[in-house]
């Protein structure tokens, strides 16, 4: 089974559509989210992910109550830290900040976390896998990223999105 993780949109709806069109196409049956939608904005277009969505607050999510409502008909949202066990029995830990779970860690397979917008891997020394998908929205380092976890193999690629252009540099008037 392929599930797709995700962060850090910040209101960039065209990439996220980007992160759905590859979730879709690889056949991801479910989608966490480890937060910072921003805003309710981007909630709709996540209406079209073929895959259950399970997803967190994060620290810019600022009008909790509209992500919420909308989330309501998108899938699964609650507050940091969120639990969740796929079909196939692989427990995942997911937050916005890594230090919400350090006390908590417990039995996860999969430590989902965000907020640095920098995609990673590891493994502790005890083979729990920790994953932080990089950030959709690309605001950051203007390269948006995603992972794909696969719950045979145990391992998480990261995935590149669409390179965004480059930040246009802004004259001084004089």
């Amino acid at each position: 089974m392929r599930i797709g993780i995700m962060a850090d949109i910040h209101d960039n709806v065209d990439n996220l559509r980007h992160a759905i069109g590859l979730f879709n196409a690889v056949g991801c049956r479910a989608v966490l989210l480890a937060g910072d939608f921003v805003s309710p904005l981007v909630v709709p277009s996540m209406r079209k992910l073929h895959g259950q969505v399970i997803a967190c607050f994060g620290d810019n999510d600022g009008n909790q109550t509209g992500i919420s409502g909308g989330m309501k008909i998108v899938g699964v949202l609650g507050q940091p830290p969120l639990c969740w066990k796929s079909p196939d029995g692989v427990r995942f830990l997911m937050c916005h900040q890594l230090q919400d779970v350090k006390d908590c860690i417990g039995s996860a397979d999969v430590v989902i976390f965000a907020h640095t917008h920098r995609p990673s891997t590891a493994r502790d020394r005890h083979g729990r896998l920790f994953v932080n998908p990089g950030e959709v929205g690309g605001w950051m380092f203007r390269r948006p990223t995603v992972a794909v976890y696969d719950t045979e193999t145990r391992e998480a690629e990261i995935v590149n999105l669409p390179a965004m252009p480059p930040a246009v540099e802004i004259e001084q008037w004089g």
